[in-house]
């Protein structure tokens, strides 16, 4: 699995206290209620040990505990863990609701906040003034964040082994790393990606990608050819493989522009990649004839001639110098931005939607006549509010006026004694 859709629901904060210190000997205590602690948040985390988006096949909710509540005697609720959710590396987080890429996971160990815990609603003792020494005035706690979004994964190989299918590409993946791809003679055998480490005498090793094949439209979504190109989009170093068994000696000069083209119509990037050119099957009778006129046909197309290698990965032929080469081009190919940064901190997503680009409220009517307040920053106040005392109400009233809530319900007509709702509290609005 490459690709999951899950959701993200943070924990909300706890809920702030009204109480009042009552000791022996100290009247008129004051205000002594506590803050509520925080809602634990949503992080994903990068792991190493992970290859593939599986353990998400049956776990794509993810609930991060609420914070607890304040206490008397000004003690603060302690705070909910945060839950940290394991992702493998080259993990790109796309916000459902908006489209837009929210944050994109390369490095070993790197943290991101998709959904953050909502902050602990505050206890009396944080109203307290000297007009009013003794409120009675709590606030809830704030609900935490939820979002839906993709993971997509997008293989972190050095180096990946592009061409049509049916070229050899998973049978040299076998020879030269420890990985057990399927392999049959006939195309798509390879479905999703397969990965593998190359370890050289000389002590050096990297990556290697073996591709799902590549065809003609493959850049409009033709075959798998998008499952594809994600993966190829991270490799820094492509083995360009052309089976030269073929009867038909210009097969393999239309294949290889075929593949150049899509890979410049997906990203012209890639074309900037260093590209080995490996001429497959050499073992075959035509084969050394057709790679003759490859290189004939290649010429005419191109400023500098491309470094060819050939082998027969059923012989093991020339595979040994082609693995040379290609950590030789690895050492000098540039690496990537996100390779080149070393701070690794928790950072939070941006999501596309911003509340301050929302309206603070909007007013409709029911069937009943009954006026409707709704939107997310007055949704929020209301669920902020602890209408179990009345000095939280009374702010809450205020809160409304400063808003413009009252004369925004003047000017559509409302009347004393109608009812108004926010949610499912019903009250009474008097002029």
């Amino acid at each position: 699995m490459d690709q999951v859709k899950i959701e993200v629901h943070a924990g909300r904060g706890g809920n702030g206290m009204v109480a009042f210190r009552r000791e022996k000997y100290v009247p008129n205590g004051g205000p002594a209620g506590g803050d509520g602690g925080r809602g634990g948040s949503i992080i994903l985390k990068v792991d190493e040990g992970l290859r593939t988006l599986l353990d998400f096949r049956y776990h794509r909710i993810f609930k991060a505990k609420n914070g607890e509540n304040g206490g008397s005697k000004q003690m603060t609720g302690a705070a909910a863990e945060d839950t940290v959710v394991a992702v493998p590396q080259g993990t790109t987080v796309r916000d459902l609701d908006t489209g837009e890429i929210v944050g994109d996971l390369v490095k070993k160990g790197q943290e991101l906040v998709v959904a953050k815990g909502g902050r602990g609603g505050r206890g009396n003792m944080r109203f307290a003034t000297a007009k009013n020494p003794a409120p009675e005035i709590a606030e809830n706690g704030a609900p935490g964040e939820d979002h839906y979004l993709e993971l997509e994964l997008k293989m972190l190989a050095d180096v990946g082994l592009i061409g049509y299918p049916s070229v050899g590409k998973s049978t040299l993946l076998s020879v030269v790393t420890g990985a057990k791809p399927k392999v049959a003679a006939y195309e798509f055998t390879t479905l999703v990606p397969n990965l593998g480490m190359v370890m050289l005498p000389d002590g050096r090793d990297f990556a290697m990608a073996d591709m799902p094949g590549l065809i003609e439209g493959a850049s409009k979504g033709v075959g798998l050819g998008l499952q594809f190109l994600r993966h190829i989009e991270r490799t820094r170093v492509l083995l360009h493989l052309i089976d030269m068994s073929s009867e038909d000696q210009d097969k393999a000069i239309k294949r290889w522009a075929s593949i150049n083209h899509e890979l410049a119509n997906y990203d012209p990037e890639l074309l900037k990649r260093p590209q080995i050119i490996v001429a497959t099957k050499m073992d075959m009778p035509n084969a050394q004839e057709n790679l003759q006129r490859f290189k004939d046909q290649l010429k005419d197309k191109v400023d500098s001639m491309p470094p060819i290698y050939e082998i027969s990965a059923i012989t093991h032929a020339g595979v040994d110098e082609l693995m040379k080469a290609t950590v030789d081009a690895l050492e000098k190919a540039p690496k990537f931005d996100s390779e080149s940064h070393d701070e690794q901190v928790a950072k939070e997503a941006h999501y596309g939607v911003k509340e301050a680009d929302e309206p603070a409220f909007t007013i409709s009517r029911d069937p009943d006549g009954t006026w409707v307040l709704s939107g997310k920053k007055i949704e929020r106040l209301f669920e902020m509010t602890n209408m179990q005392h009345e000095d939280s109400q009374l702010r809450f009233a205020r809160q409304l006026r400063h808003m413009g809530v009252d004369d925004a319900l003047r000017a559509k007509g409302i009347k004393d004694g109608d009812s108004v709702r926010i949610e499912d509290f019903v009250f009474e609005f008097v002029q």
